[in-house]
């Protein structure tokens, strides 16, 4: 194998050496209505979520809207459980740095089929004050593609989840009007990896060197042949993020009993901030490791903690504020409802990735998210004593667009359409189910650029399925 002449080129591999630390350190980040779940009640699903604040129905409103809590009597118990079945499968092209088509398939069927649980208890201390506790996973989700897929320079595996513990107090002001307050701890956990592709990120390094005058033409061509035969295409690493903390948020939220049988119902959840703290890890062909282990590069990247080895890092992260507007008509044979909820996505700028290692310096990642809406129709008929019958529909707009969409959550607008019914088992003792299919228009991805200015382009298609199940009991 030729050896690269490292000696006469010191400027411009301590330039390749140092940017190829710093532009490779983090995958993608995670997006979100993207990774927003409202799959926290079966009784909502069957209906679409519509009139999920002011419905009052089951022990959910703990967390939809506290101040609903007091439309519960006595003590509640309910425990619920959401499978959600996502399925993206990818079509386009894919292109390095130097403008070569990028090896490997479309990534297979990178959705997958999760659980979600929820669990609540509700009690009613006297006639006007009404305290709850739920546990519930508002945001998450997760993708993986094959390992050698086209797009792996962008996203291979994406697991980010959230989970709740939410405390909520309501009080009856008057007869009419109640109020509601909740203070959320929440954990948040992210797992990332990616493909490094070092051959590409070299050979681009040194074109840039030779734009902007540090190398000459010549002394570039002659530069990148050498590093083309020591690291060729396909002299891949994995880079893989994992992170966790604890953040803290609350929420507010009023009912209002506009007759007796209409209420209206708004709710403001905070965003919670976090601090991801974890580590990262890399893997890297022994080709690279002879490059940056040569006693010249090692030199000009100074004393300390050689690149891509493995390192504690941390990133600010934030999920989202959420405001919902319900309303809600209770008649003695039917119940219908419209629910309206806006979630402050455009929070979500920029993401930036420090690690402790010298290095390998901060990334930063620009995503432009802008605001999202979700609305809902639905209802209910009471068919006997027992037995209730519910459907939906539901529109959820996305917060990416085509330009700054990437494959690790390919996410578009959604359509919900939504069935579900209740059983009454005893007095004290209700069952509920509720389905909900996921219609999600074509996800355009107009060339997302790795860290390694590797391009994807082309289209996601995406669907999914809702299916929920809880037990209620009163006493």
């Amino acid at each position: 194998m030729s050896k690269l002449n490292l000696n006469t080129r010191p400027l411009a591999i301590a330039a390749l050496s140092l940017a190829i630390a710093g532009a490779l350190v983090a995958p993608q980040a995670a997006h979100a209505s993207a990774f927003q779940l409202k799959e926290n009640s079966a009784a909502a699903l069957g209906r679409a979520f519509a009139g999920s604040a002011a419905a009052g129905d089951d022990a959910s409103v703990i967390v939809n809207n506290p101040a609903a809590m007091s439309l519960l009597k006595g003590n509640v118990v309910q425990a619920d459980v959401t499978g959600i079945n996502f399925s993206t499968k990818f079509h386009g092209t894919a292109t390095d740095a130097q403008g070569r088509p990028i090896s490997g398939g479309n990534g297979g069927d990178a959705g997958t089929t999760i659980p979600v649980p929820a669990m609540y208890f509700a009690t009613q201390v006297n006639d006007r004050l009404h305290i709850g506790l739920g546990l519930t996973a508002p945001f998450g989700f997760k993708t993986d593609y094959d390992s050698d897929w086209k797009g792996r320079y962008n996203g291979i595996k994406s697991d980010f989840k959230s989970f709740d513990a939410t405390l909520s107090a309501s009080f009856d002001v008057t007869d009419t009007f109640a109020i509601g307050a909740s203070f959320i701890a929440q954990k948040t956990s992210a797992e990332l990896t990616s493909a490094i592709n070092y051959n590409t990120v070299g050979l681009g390094l040194i074109q840039r060197a030779a734009a902007a005058g540090q190398i000459s033409p010549l002394v570039a061509r002659g530069l990148a042949q050498q590093y083309a035969t020591v690291v060729p295409p396909g002299s891949d690493g994995i880079a893989r993020i994992k992170g966790d903390d604890w953040g803290y948020g609350w929420q507010l939220g009023g009912l209002w009993r506009l007759t007796d049988t209409d209420r209206l119902a708004l709710n403001y959840r905070s965003k919670i901030k976090h601090t991801l703290e974890g580590t990262g890890n890399f893997t890297m062909p022994s080709n690279v490791t002879a490059v940056l282990s040569n006693p010249t590069v090692g030199a000009l990247l100074g004393s300390g903690q050689p690149p891509f080895t493995h390192t504690n890092g941390s990133a600010g992260f934030t999920t989202p504020a959420v405001a919902t507007a319900s309303y809600w008509h209770q008649a003695s044979k039917f119940g219908w409802g419209i629910d309206a909820s806006w979630t402050k996505w455009d929070s979500f700028q920029d993401l930036t990735v420090n690690f402790e290692n010298p290095n390998q310096p901060q990334n930063t990642e620009h995503f432009g998210w802008h605001n999202s809406w979700f609305v809902s129709v639905g209802g209910e008929y009471y068919m006997t004593d027992k037995l209730t019958l519910r459907t939906g529909v539901a529109v959820d707009t996305t917060p990416t667009e085509d330009q700054n969409r990437d494959v690790r959550v390919p996410d578009s607008t959604r359509k919900w359409v939504a069935f579900g019914l209740g059983y009454k088992a005893t007095d004290r003792l209700e069952i509920n189910a509720g389905y909900a299919h996921i219609f999600v228009n074509k996800a355009h991805i107009a060339g997302g650029e790795s860290s390694t200015l590797d391009r994807i382009m082309g289209e996601s298609d995406d669907k999914g399925n809702l299916l929920s199940v809880s037990a209620k009991y009163a006493f």
